[in-house]
């Protein structure tokens, strides 16, 4: 511990404690920095977007400038594992697929090229034989084998960041709720709870998912284009005689299919017996104010299951369903950025993941630790993240290619 200080003054002040406020905690601490995590309910609660069974890691994506967060945050993973004596994230292939001519899944080829990830393009008769009859694309769509792939542990993980960040001296506070952040003269920040109580840093990161459009509208007045959604996570019966066929281990792929609607999922791991499939994308909500479902789940997504599984996976209906936040950008690009303003580089803000963040947090831990400390992140390039993107386009960043997430209609 840094000497000279009192107990509610800390160099880095951490608020939110999902799995990028908790990576970060433990870069800072690992860094010898006093840190202070502050999380406004529990800590690992089920109300935001780093909770739940599984999550993909994956190295093909459309866009070129997410390989190397993904990259970094494979080595990452495992020095974190080696740290703590435990298991996080499991490797399996990565299946992407979608019809021939999906621009996103061509951009996905392109970009794997361009950045030498080996990848295998595999017709219809192909795929069936390399999963042996497992997978079944139609005729007129292409498959991407990859062997970088894998499933976290999302629970788990965060579990894992906080026991680390702790381990090194940090000091971790839960059902604490930031209201506001102002600048204190020589003090630095001052950073006030819900409760009354007052904490000092001289830098302060924010990692808050979902509540980042109203915590930065109270602190700065800037309104954010983050959007949260609640999506629904579906689980489907492995018919009796198969479930070894698509169980981890046994060289089933996790696996995204392009086009409309996205869908993505896993292996079974976490429920034997069940696989997850879903769709990427949900409903707009209230993080506050939730429906907390039950959520619709589209026939587009049965005929998907009873298709591409060949009669395998019971299609009727989803025998589990489980929810979950994204935090949606118009481009489902990250904010990653300084506050600017009156607090300069003194605010660090990590946000909008928009579904698909949660593998790269041990990079973006690891970045925003190196905004607050030094003003600048080594190594990676972050102009696609910044908030001034939205100002020149309110759509942000350009692409050449159709959104990925289904904006579902609500039933309510």
């Amino acid at each position: 511990m840094n000497m000279g200080y009192s107990d509610n003054e800390f160099d880095v002040i951490v608020v939110g404690a999902g799995v990028m406020g908790s990576s970060t905690a433990y870069q800072l601490a690992k860094r010898g920095q006093k840190t202070l995590l502050l999380e406004q309910f529990d800590f690992l609660h089920h109300r935001g977007s780093s909770h739940g069974e599984s999550r993909t890691i994956r190295a093909t994506y459309p866009e070129d400038y997410y390989f190397g967060l993904v990259d970094e945050s494979y080595r990452l993973w495992e020095q974190a594992q080696s740290e703590i004596g435990f298991k996080v994230c499991f490797k399996a292939q990565q299946f992407d697929m979608g019809p021939s001519d999906a621009k996103s899944l061509l951009s996905v080829i392109s970009t794997s090229r361009k950045n030498a990830i080996p990848y295998q393009v595999l017709d219809h008769w192909q795929v069936a034989e390399r999963f042996s009859g497992r997978i079944d694309i139609p005729e007129d769509w292409i498959g991407v084998s990859c062997e970088l792939g894998g499933i976290i542990k999302p629970t788990k993980a965060v579990s894992m960041f906080q026991m680390l960040a702790f381990k090194n001296g940090a000091c971790l506070k839960d059902n604490i709720k930031v209201v506001s952040i102002n600048k204190d003269g020589d003090r630095g920040l001052k950073v006030a709870a819900s409760n009354g109580e007052i904490f000092w840093g001289k830098k302060c990161v924010v990692t808050v998912g979902g509540w980042m459009r109203n915590l930065v509208k109270t602190v700065c007045g800037i309104e954010l284009p983050i959007q949260p959604l609640e999506t629904n996570v579906c689980y489907w019966r492995i018919k009796d005689g198969h479930e070894v066929e698509y169980a981890i281990g046994n060289d089933f792929p996790t696996f995204a299919s392009y086009g409309h609607p996205y869908i993505y999922g896993t292996p079974s791991l976490e429920y034997p017996g069940l696989i997850k499939v879903a769709v990427h994308g949900g409903y707009q909500c209230n993080p506050d104010k939730r429906p907390w479902g039950p959520g619709v789940v589209p026939d587009s997504l049965k005929q998907w299951v009873e298709q591409r599984f060949k009669g395998k996976v019971d299609s009727s209906k989803p025998v589990m369903t489980q929810l979950c936040v994204y935090s949606m950008t118009p481009d489902e690009d990250f904010v990653i950025d300084f506050l600017g303003g009156e607090f300069g580089k003194d605010v660090v803000i990590g946000g909008g993941f928009s579904g698909h963040g949660f593998k790269m947090s041990p990079a973006i831990g690891r970045i925003l630790a190196d905004l607050a400390l030094i003003g600048e992140a080594k190594g990676v390039e972050l102009k696609q993240f910044r908030i001034a993107r939205f100002e020149e386009n309110p759509r942000g960043n350009i692409k050449e290619y159709e959104d990925q997430v289904e904006l579902l209609k609500s039933t309510l």
